[in-house]
């Protein structure tokens, strides 16, 4: 059985150093919410569950990751009719300032070991050019199939500065701490692309799914060499910044926001959130 299985991963990655290999995978993100509101006048258990709620529905997303052996770009399928974020309870409203993430582009040159993430904050659109991030992968012989795919196991350690939001009061504390994130990836061999979705890539095969705890990535589809020829192109608007020069921009206009927002009971969650009591 090994043999067959080995014989089968050499015939495919023939097959994927061919000239025209391409390929569609879609994703689906979720996302866990930290976010807690204590003895804030009007805003019971009930209220704050709905909230909640609101917060992590409007992180389930669908992305689309177009590939070939050496570019892909990583891409949410936005629906037109897709429903925009309203009330989350009484007097709470919760809404975008970010952009809409039709714009939001993720590009990889895996030959170049290089980025371009088109993106938006408050309208102003900028373009990430930098090399792509190097994860210290730990592989592990631990398997299991997602759909037909069987998936081996990788996971990868960092340290971060965690931040817990919690208002009190109408105020908003903010609790710093650092704490050590593992992230766990399935990839499979069957598919022999260092590749995956968003910035996670460098495993001997397609990353098929990502945890780190808070968020969840999970592959539904792929399609390989698909009768209809996959367009893949680099994005070219916005302004070009570095990945350290993008941090510093967003956190500077994310420290604006909260500002403005704490005088008219609001607060910003990052990420392109905003929290609005009263009205």
């Amino acid at each position: 059985m090994k043999a067959i299985f080995t014989t089968f991963v050499l015939l495919f990655a023939f097959t994927v150093n061919a000239q025209n290999f391409q390929g569609k995978a879609t994703y689906k993100t979720s996302q866990k919410s930290n976010f807690k509101i204590k003895d804030d006048k009007g805003v019971d258990d009930k209220m704050q569950e709905q909230l909640r709620k609101r917060l992590e529905k409007m992180n389930q997303k669908t992305y689309i990751l177009n590939f070939d052996k050496n570019v892909s770009t990583y891409k949410e399928d936005v629906k037109l009719n897709a429903p925009k974020p309203q009330v989350g309870g009484a007097g709470i409203k919760v809404f975008s300032l970010g952009g809409s993430g039709e714009s939001d582009i993720y590009f990889k040159n895996l030959k170049k070991n290089s980025y371009l993430n088109q993106t938006e904050i408050q309208g102003k659109r900028f373009l990430i050019k930098d090399k792509l991030p190097k994860y210290e992968w730990e592989l592990s012989s631990e398997t299991k199939n997602i759909g037909t795919y069987t998936c081996y196991k990788a996971t990868f350690s960092k340290e971060v500065e965690s931040k817990n939001i919690t208002i009190k009061n109408g105020e908003s504390v903010e609790e710093v701490k650092k704490e050590t994130i593992v992230t766990t990836a399935w990839y499979t061999p069957q598919i022999p692309l260092s590749n995956g979705p968003a910035n996670y890539q460098g495993l001997p095969g397609l990353i098929l799914e990502v945890n780190d705890g808070k968020k969840i990535i999970v592959c539904t589809e792929i399609i390989l060499n698909p009768e209809e020829k996959i367009t893949i192109q680099e994005p070219e608007k916005g302004k070009v910044v570095s990945q350290k020069k993008f941090n510093k921009i967003r956190k500077e206009k994310t420290d604006e926001m909260m500002e403005k927002m704490k005088g008219r009971n609001g607060l910003d969650l990052g990420n392109g959130v905003n929290i609005k009591f009263g009205g």
